[in-house]
């Protein structure tokens, strides 16, 4: 399947549907405009150079349309994060890929500070330019059937890339993924069929598109199915978030913890009932935070998993087998192996490995670094470079990153498990991050930061029940602002650096 192709039929066969509701410009398309909309992009982006072009783009009908357009015109997106060091991040990408042009949006350069840079063109401008000869040829295009007007846009193969996504950085410097047509189109369709997925279904976009889970399953799923996708361009305005659940009553939601969070805490009862399907990914999902919605809003929070490297979704919880805890069964035409991290033998049920992925989801490679993709994926497993285990009913529980595994009097100690076991005896709002740093004596010493102070004492104790003593925090430093991803995870490299740095001085804590 080529997703833009994809796209045409789905718009030809819902014409008169709502493709887009955009919450952010207060703007409705149907899928027929918006079938006119990408086919106009597509005429403007073929002035530009063929091969990488960078999008840097809110969560928008804006971003769906022209990320369709570029594909249509036989260019390929390298979607730019824009939430943290935006300059950086678009200089990095047009270095990493050797491209110039970046469409982007002046209304987000304005808002984040960002200065336009060379190569930049902005979608505002471009759309200025649109004739109305474009717009009634692009028109007449569109009432073409569509093996007409598939005939006239970019063809390709399933095996060419249809978009370069990079890794988060929490841990090293990003890495350019390259994501192949049949890597998202696979991924979408198994995890459809795994949970479940309609055409009928309205679908809160809200994620940013520069990350695979909102790229796949916001922009993509909406697309692939039929759907219609209600966006927003900022998740973290958890009250609009919650206000625009209430009001377009969508049936689909993925988000990651660290935004349900915001927004439990900022909806009012009943806001999200709509729901049919909720998926949490990207991090680990508390008991208490599925609990909070179940009471709140009568609906299960499903956690799932998955990797930028594989399209992303790996497993997921489903309403139909469901396993609170564990991150789901595999989705279908996907296989997993758990490896034992030193026999390199393939662990029994219970027993803690490294999770391997193969299948047509698992990335073509790194761009520009074939040796750490053949380390990454040897005889088509990828190694996710996370721990975890497969239970005997065939679920999957995710351990932690094997980075974030240390070994303490050789123990292997897993940092996640010990946030884990934190997490159940914080005050409310209260967030923690556990990571190691270097000891003369040992070798590492595990500490905690914290956004807030905290009866440090009366929390050891408490997790002392629970775990060995090897695992306990043997520091607790105090960050009030804990450093996030814009996917909405903690920055564990930077906090790692902020708590070596407060290590370091005499008083630390």
């Amino acid at each position: 399947m080529l997703l833009h192709h994809q796209f045409v039929r789905m718009a030809k066969k819902h014409a008169k549907k709502l493709a887009i509701i955009d919450r952010t410009t207060q703007s409705k398309v149907t899928y027929a405009r918006a079938l006119i909309g990408t086919l106009i992009l597509s005429g403007k982006f073929k002035k530009y150079d063929k091969g990488y072009i960078g999008i840097m783009i809110p969560t928008s009908a804006g971003c769906a349309l022209a990320s369709v357009g570029l594909l249509m015109s036989g260019r390929i997106p390298v979607m730019i994060n824009y939430s943290t060091g935006a300059e950086e991040n678009a200089r990095y990408a047009q270095q990493k890929c050797g491209f110039k042009t970046i469409i982007a949006s002046r209304a987000l350069l304005e808002k984040i500070k960002c200065p336009v840079l060379d190569g930049m063109v902005l979608i505002e401008d471009i759309m200025k330019e649109v004739t109305t000869s474009d717009k009634l040829l692009a028109a007449l295009r569109s009432k073409l059937p569509a093996s007409m007007i598939l005939g006239g846009i970019h063809r390709g193969e399933e095996n060419d890339t249809a978009a370069i996504l990079f890794t988060s950085g929490s841990e090293k410097d990003p890495k350019a993924v390259q994501l192949t047509h049949r890597n998202l189109g696979s991924n979408i369709l198994n995890f459809g069929a795994h949970i479940h997925l309609r055409e009928s279904d309205v679908l809160l976009a809200n994620l940013v598109f520069f990350h695979i889970f909102g790229l796949t399953c916001n922009l993509w799923v909406s697309f692939v199915y039929g759907m219609t996708m209600v966006t927003y361009a900022n998740p973290t305005e958890f009250q609009t978030i919650s206000r625009i659940a209430r009001e377009e009553k969508p049936t689909i939601m993925v988000g990651t913890p660290s935004f349900y969070w915001g927004y439990l805490q900022k909806s009012e009862p009943g806001d999200f009932q709509s729901l049919r399907i909720m998926v949490a990914g990207a991090d680990k999902c508390p008991d208490v935070l599925r609990e909070g919605y179940r009471k709140k809003h009568g609906v299960t929070l499903l956690e799932g998993y998955g990797t930028t490297e594989t399209s992303p979704v790996v497993s997921s919880n489903t309403p139909e087998f469901n396993k609170p805890g564990s991150i789901g069964k595999v989705i279908p035409n996907v296989l997993v192996k758990i490896e034992h991290l030193e026999t390199g033998e393939e662990c029994k049920p219970g027993e803690v490995g490294k999770i391997l992925v193969k299948g047509d989801l698992v990335m073509k490679g790194y761009l520009g670094d074939p040796e750490l993709t053949a380390q990454s994926i040897v005889d088509g497993w990828y190694d996710t470079g996370d721990m975890g285990y497969m239970d005997e009913d065939g679920f999957l529980y995710h351990s932690g990153r094997l980075k974030r595994f240390v070994k303490i009097g050789g123990e292997m100690v897993s940092l996640v498990r010990v946030e884990n076991v934190m997490e159940q005896f914080l005050p409310e709002n209260a967030k923690c991050c556990v990571v190691e740093i270097p000891d003369d004596v040992k070798g590492s010493t595990i500490v905690a930061a914290v956004n807030m102070e905290i009866n440090k004492i009366a929390i050891l104790r408490k997790m002392a029940r629970h775990l060995p003593n090897i695992s306990l925090p043997r520091q607790f430093f105090v960050i009030e602002e804990m450093p996030m991803m814009g996917t909405g995870k903690i920055d564990f490299r930077t906090v790692t650096a902020l708590v070596r740095e407060m290590s370091e001085k005499p008083d630390a804590s």
